[in-house]
């Protein structure tokens, strides 16, 4: 249970989420499409607790990139236009091109007709994932979640996705959970979570210069 916890993030504003494992970051990227309610408090988006919108009309307008991908069994083209099943064809690769992964497609026997393999096996993690980055760019939500989405890639891959992560966000209300600190550096606000809530908030210079807790984990992952 998280006290201590008031945020607004203005529209097309990014923010990021950092602290330890289990403090709730991932938890409060999924009460926002209500995956899960709030017991206590409340969550309003445009001034409207969230409760009261149709949960589907909520959910269309949020895009969620997650560290785990689901890749379901069929083509690329057919992943991608999970993100907005009425797409065109041209809809499609105009969000792999901005996804990075519309050369790689085009590279495959059976261009975007490839079968992915049960749960994406014919793919990297990085493909997967630029998959997944190409959905919320068909779909184009102007609310955008992106939960620890480079953590568990190398980091020639995560630059490759970093840069699409980027360009997602422009002119979008971004809500970041962060792993790797390099990655948040241009957010308008970064919040440090505890088990109390938010113990240091501020841009990546202020709390570098503030030499608490944030500045302490930016460093050490600049030794790592």
């Amino acid at each position: 249970v998280l006290t201590n916890f008031n945020v607004k993030i203005s529209p097309g504003q990014k923010v990021a989420l950092v602290g330890e494992t289990g403090v709730g970051k991932s938890t409060i990227s999924k009460l926002i499409p209500r995956f899960y309610d709030v017991n206590q408090g409340e969550i309003l988006v445009d001034g409207i607790n969230i409760k009261e919108y149709d949960i589907y009309s909520l959910r269309s307008n949020i895009g969620h990139v997650q560290q785990d991908v689901y890749i379901f069994y069929g083509s690329i083209k057919d992943n991608i236009l999970y993100g907005r099943p009425e797409a065109t064809l041209e809809d499609v690769i105009d969000a792999a091109k901005k996804a990075n992964i519309h050369d790689f497609i085009m590279s495959l026997e059976d261009g975007y007709n490839t079968l992915v393999g049960e749960r994406g096996v014919k793919l990297s993690g990085g493909q997967k994932q630029r998959v997944s980055i190409a959905r919320v760019f068909l779909k184009n939500p102007p609310v955008l979640i992106l939960d620890e989405a480079t953590s568990s890639l190398d980091n020639v891959t995560e630059k490759l996705i970093q840069k699409a992560l980027d360009s997602l966000s422009k002119g979008r209300t971004t809500l970041v959970i962060a792993h790797r600190l390099s990655t948040i550096s241009n957010s308008d606000e970064i919040l440090v979570l505890t088990d109390e809530g938010i113990s240091e908030r501020g841009t990546h210079k202020e709390l570098i210069n503030n030499k608490g807790y944030y500045s302490e984990l930016y460093n050490a992952s600049l030794e790592i």
